[in-house]
């Protein structure tokens, strides 16, 4: 494993700790002002909807300011659909780098989510591809990320936690 790829996943592996954890300052602050947020739906079986701006999508932001405005909510108990507030366990395997252009990085990896809430546990689990932007000083910064969730059937609503 290269330096590079074990800095990506040191980031990745921080940003779930942070949505487990609940630590929501921190986990906004891996994203960058721009950065899009899109959970596409099934269109049908087989074929996710591609256009977040004409078709349905599961969750879709187009930068930061709704991921700040869901995390107000939630941490102001303004939001019913995550009161009480879930216990989550994210895994994360499968990185790989896809693309490399200057100072952005494409990668894909697949997730599996626990959600424990009202005494029973939900499971979440896909793919997600992430474009990441490195700061001068080798940091990184989410500047998209696409959601791909696998799940048949989902009885909650899905939120930014669960995956």
């Amino acid at each position: 494993m290269s330096a590079e790829h074990a800095s990506i996943c040191a980031f990745l592996y921080r940003e779930a700790r942070h949505l487990d954890d609940r630590e929501w300052e921190p986990w906004l602050a891996l994203y960058a002002p721009e950065a899009e947020y899109w959970m596409p739906a099934w269109d049908d079986d087989d074929k996710l909807t591609e256009d977040p701006h004409r078709e349905i999508s599961l969750i879709y932001y187009p930068n930061r300011n709704g991921l700040e405005d869901r995390v107000f909510r939630i941490q102001t108990e303004r939001s019913s659909a995550s009161m009480p507030e879930p216990r989550t366990c994210h895994m994360l395997s499968n990185v790989e780098v896809l693309d490399e252009r200057g100072d952005q990085v494409d990668v894909r990896y697949n997730f599996h989510t626990l959600s424990h809430r009202y005494k029973a546990t939900d499971q979440f689990f896909g793919t997600i591809f992430v474009t990441l932007q490195k700061d001068a000083d080798g940091s990184y910064l989410i500047l998209r990320k696409k959601i791909v969730l696998k799940d048949d059937y989902i009885r909650q609503v899905i939120d930014i936690y669960h995956i």
